[in-house]
């Protein structure tokens, strides 16, 4: 007999097994809406992304290439060595680089290359080589090259006069480089010692005309006019002046010597008689009284008063008619003074009057000489050869001062090139020793490094000179930059064109150390950027309604979400600035839902 125990266990046993068997044989067995529920895809979950506080940069990104900067093609201005009489800077004869130009770093002052054996110059300045420098040249381009000689230490004015001392200072550059300065050459010379004897046999030609026309037979009575003219003007003003320094002739001062004799004497004569007459007035002085007698009281009787007085008074009338006659003669006299002088007054007048008409009258007969002579040399055929002699003798002059202008040491133009800014490097060579010299022997570029590249013409409108970049080599590393220039001042010459519709840029660096020149690298213009750490969310995040507003969707539980109202800022990189009801870490919605 089974117990109880084990009868419960196998009732217990068989229940399982019935059990698994109708679930295995349930789970295989679905309904329609079953089976199409399992085979449904299952909802959609939401994709978010973090709310970040950081800076927001945006830029303007471009793949360029690293160059040096400022690239400049060089070319000679005319020939080396040429004569000093180039002066328009033509090249004059086959020109063959005998040393061309070497890459790299060259400095002012430096022999950029030869050519013919002669040396190039490189020297700073902004004016152009356009001619040959040559004594007595003036201009900015002679100032400009004072300044270069004065800054390497050979001394000179600054004159903008190509003149003797900076004749010397030239001197000593090309000494120092060994190599001596352009001096005339044979051709040069003997050029100058044609002039030169052409003037001497111009001047004896005119000599010899201008005797042949003096001795000629055909003129010689008329310079005998001519001399005889000249002598009687002259003895004719000799007489003048002799005359006018004359006032009385020797007949006019016996004459008037013989009145001064006649007023002497008829003076002499009127004093006798007025001291005759004088005395005649004057009464006697009386004798000593004598002793009254008889005799003497008898013959004072009054009776004879009258008488007696009458017997004391002497007789004048005679002694004052002396003394009128005196005065008559003495007038008499002084008339005739008067009347001698008026006489040579007169006559001295009228000899000066002769002599001034004598002396036009030579003046005239001179006159008459002198146009007589020069009319007959004028219409004479000699007279033709002296006048083209005087111009030959101008015009040979004339050659002569010219070239002796520009004669003597000299810089020719294609001796010197001036560069605007100095050290340079010369990044191209475009000749080679041997060759012949036609266009273009090198390009030099600045020592700094340039970023070349080009963007979109949408993008070039954000772009300013001066904004600041980034350039990124391949190796990741980075260096700060600056953009120089944008559009058509960012064009290199002689650079490939960019296609169409992009806008050419240039970038410089801020250091060049690391850098290598036709490295590949990313270009990064900074356009805008936050001040501070702004919240930023990717711009998928931000939905526009339709009452035109900013919002995001913030997930604040699992699959749950709500609207916030965000106001945008900044773009960059795929995120933008935005302000609202948010904080750093909230989950916003990109995309699901």
């Amino acid at each position: 007999m089974k117990s109880p125990r084990r009868f419960l266990a196998g009732v217990v046993a068989g229940v399982v097994i019935i059990a698994g068997t109708g679930w295995a044989i349930g789970a295989r067995l679905r309904s329609p809406a079953d089976e199409a529920a399992r085979r449904a895809a299952p909802r959609a979950s939401l994709v978010t992304a973090a709310v970040e506080r950081r800076k927001l940069v945006s830029t303007v990104a471009t793949s360029g290439t690293l160059e040096y900067g400022s690239p400049l093609p060089i070319s000679l201005a005319g020939s080396v060595g040429g004569s000093a009489g180039d002066a328009a800077g033509g090249a004059s004869g086959l020109q063959r680089a005998t040393r061309a130009p070497k890459r790299g770093r060259i400095k002012e002052g430096a022999v950029l290359m030869e050519v013919n054996g002669r040396p190039v110059f490189a020297l700073r300045g902004s004016v152009p080589m356009h001619r040959t420098i040559a004594p007595g040249s003036k201009g900015d381009d002679v100032r400009q090259l004072q300044r270069a000689l004065r800054r390497l230490g050979f001394g000179g004015p600054l004159t903008s006069v190509f003149d003797r001392a900076t004749i010397a200072a030239v001197t000593r550059m090309y000494t120092k480089k060994g190599y001596e300065a352009q001096k005339p050459s044979l051709t040069d010379r003997q050029t100058y010692d044609t002039l030169r004897k052409a003037v001497q046999t111009a001047q004896e030609t005119l000599a010899t005309e201008k005797q042949a026309l003096d001795q000629g037979r055909d003129v010689l009575p008329l310079k005998v006019r001519l001399d005889n003219a000249e002598a009687d003007m002259t003895s004719a003003k000799r007489a003048l002046e002799k005359a006018g320094e004359q006032r009385l002739t020797p007949e006019d001062e016996t004459e008037l010597a013989a009145a001064d004799a006649s007023v002497r004497a008829a003076e002499e004569k009127l004093a006798a008689a007025e001291q005759a007459l004088e005395a005649a007035r004057t009464p006697p002085t009386p004798g000593p009284t004598a002793t009254p007698g008889p005799t003497a009281t008898a013959t004072a009787t009054p009776t004879s008063g009258t008488s007696a007085v009458a017997a004391t008074q002497p007789d004048t009338s005679l002694l004052r008619m002396r003394v009128e006659n005196a005065r008559a003669d003495l007038a008499a006299a002084h008339e005739a003074r008067g009347r001698v002088l008026d006489k040579a007054r007169q006559a001295r007048e009228k000899r000066l009057e002769e002599l001034r008409r004598a002396v036009r009258t030579a003046e005239e007969a001179l006159v008459t000489a002198r146009q007589a002579l020069r009319q007959a040399r004028q219409l004479s055929p000699t007279r033709l050869k002296v006048a083209n002699a005087r111009k030959d003798v101008a015009a040979a002059k004339a050659m002569l001062a010219e070239y002796a202008r520009t004669y003597g040491t000299s810089v020719p133009p294609g001796e010197v090139v001036f560069l605007p800014k100095l050290p340079a490097r010369v990044q191209k060579v475009s000749v080679k020793a041997g060759q012949r010299i036609e266009d273009e022997v090198a390009t030099v570029t600045s020592s700094s490094f340039m970023v070349t590249a080009s963007v979109e013409a949408a993008e070039s409108e954000l772009l300013r000179a001066g904004m600041e970049a980034n350039i990124e080599l391949d190796t990741g590393r980075t260096y700060r930059a600056t953009l120089t220039a944008a559009g058509d001042k960012a064009k290199v010459p002689g650079g490939e064109e960019p296609v169409d519709g992009a806008v050419p840029i240039r970038l410089t660096p801020a250091k060049s150390k690391g850098l290598k020149a036709g490295t590949a690298v990313t270009a990064r213009v900074t356009v805008g950027a936050t001040e501070e750490p702004v919240l930023v969310v990717p711009v998928a995040a931000v939905i526009t309604s339709a009452d035109g507003k900013a919002r995001v969707r913030v997930e604040y539980a699992p699959d749950r979400t709500k609207d916030v109202e965000v106001r945008t800022g900044l773009t960059a990189d795929g995120n933008v600035e935005v302000t609202g009801a948010l904080k750093e870490g909230d989950r916003v919605v990109v995309s699901g839902g």
